[in-house]
């Protein structure tokens, strides 16, 4: 698991105007957990984009995943899916050695045991599962994400998955752009190194959502099921 060290400064920027969290408030049946990659080929060891803490954040998207479920949301898996489409996207798939990058490719495609969803993650049949072609699932024409989100009446979108600067942190800007509440998840993302995933969640915390714990988020599902039940 990554160690979190994030800035006073940029935790104070992260806070609402009564000094909560910017959203701490949380309507289950309007929130979405969107986990992001956790497929084979980025979890596996010897697979050739491994992101090995990854492995170690399941547990945490297993608990937030039913959470979620228990507060009437949406869980949507999505996996990074190639589509031989180099024209499209050379500004990217030149950048690697054209061994490396056919293998990727390869193991990316549907079907593969690449392209999987990792064993351990606790799946459910109602789950979405969409899948995209670029680093945003929210960029205009990678995924049907915003679209089946959208007609569930989600305004809540929580992420989660790897890698938490690349296809996370994509995907948590574009959501705050398209008008999103936007929740990235500290103990849930996962990437290379611990500099480079808590400079993300800064970078979140400062200007495209807000940053929590997983034990937080369970705890806040807890109590709006509690007042629920009471009322």
């Amino acid at each position: 698991m990554h160690k979190i060290d994030i800035s006073n400064e940029m935790l104070k920027r992260g806070k609402g105007r009564e000094g909560q969290p910017l959203y701490s408030r949380l309507n289950g049946p309007a929130t979405a957990l969107v986990v992001i990659d956790l497929q084979n080929m980025f979890m596996l060891p010897e697979m050739p984009l491994e992101v090995p803490v990854a492995r170690a954040i399941v547990p945490n998207v297993n608990r937030l995943a039913q959470a979620v479920r228990d507060a009437g949301g949406a869980v949507v898996w999505v996996q990074m899916t190639s589509d031989d489409n180099f024209d499209g996207w050379t500004r990217w798939y030149d950048r690697a050695p054209p061994d490396r990058r056919d293998e990727v490719l390869r193991q990316l495609k549907r079907g593969e045991y690449g392209h999987a969803l990792h064993a351990e993650l606790d799946v459910w049949r109602d789950d979405l599962k969409i899948e995209k072609t670029r680093f945003s699932a929210f960029i205009q024409g990678a995924s049907g994400l915003d679209r089946a989100l959208r007609a569930r009446g989600i305004d809540t979108v929580i992420v989660t998955g790897t890698l938490t600067n690349v296809c996370c942190e994509s995907t948590a800007r574009d959501a705050m752009m398209l008008n999103y509440r936007t929740i990235m998840v500290s103990d849930a993302t996962a990437t290379l190194a611990d500099e480079v995933h808590n400079a993300t969640l800064a970078n979140i915390l400062g200007y495209f959502g807000d940053v929590r714990s997983t034990d937080e988020l369970v705890a806040e599902f807890a109590a709006d099921d509690r007042k629920a039940a009471a009322s």
